[in-house]
């Protein structure tokens, strides 16, 4: 895959979401292994890097614990801008992204699932889960195993993960994820 098929790709996207700050994927454009997050947070809009937030923290971890680093992967999100929400105290915080904008970021990112080609799709909680089996899946029902999906005209391998921020936020969660980690490192192991 060549990095100027993205790039053409990108363009469109720039051209469908005029005046967003638009943060792309990143990585390597041929690897083995796609991660998908939901969207951009602030520290993502800031440095146009996905998952360099808190949770980016965490996903370093598991990377680490993968035996990974971020430069033999691919990152992405669903929605490549920031879905955000004001508060009554003229806040802003995110949100997570609506179904219209799930529904029209899915062909984008599609693609670029397309493009990259990874031997293994990761999913980051519900919304690229749904993004990529339909809007009735739930992360409790899929995550920690390995499923085959056929998005368009390819076949890929999935497998679905919490999102990293949810340890932060559910902290029972922790060792669930653990177990999924480890099952995933033994599907690596195995398959890539």
């Amino acid at each position: 895959m060549d990095s100027n098929s993205l790039e053409r790709l990108y363009d469109r996207i720039s051209g469908a979401y005029p005046g967003q700050e638009l943060v792309f994927g990143d990585g390597k454009p041929d690897a083995g292994l796609m991660l998908v997050g939901e969207a951009p947070g602030r520290d993502e809009v800031a440095q146009k890097k996905p998952f360099v937030g808190r949770a980016g923290q965490n996903l370093t971890g598991f990377l680490k614990t993968l035996g990974l680093s971020r430069t033999e992967i691919y990152v992405t999100n669903v929605c490549k801008f920031r879905p955000t929400k004001v508060s009554a105290k003229n806040t802003v915080s995110n949100r997570p992204p609506t179904r219209e904008e799930i529904l029209a970021a899915q062909p984008f990112l599609w693609e670029e699932i397309r493009l990259v080609a990874p031997r293994l799709l990761v999913t980051l909680g519900n919304t690229p889960l749904r993004a990529v089996r339909g809007f009735n899946a739930v992360i409790g029902d899929h995550h920690g195993k390995a499923e085959r999906i056929s998005l368009g005209t390819g076949e890929y391998w999935l497998f679905a993960l919490y999102h990293p921020a949810s340890i932060i936020y559910n902290p029972s969660l922790k060792e669930t994820y653990s177990q999924d980690l480890s099952n995933l490192a033994v599907w690596l192991g195995k398959n890539i």
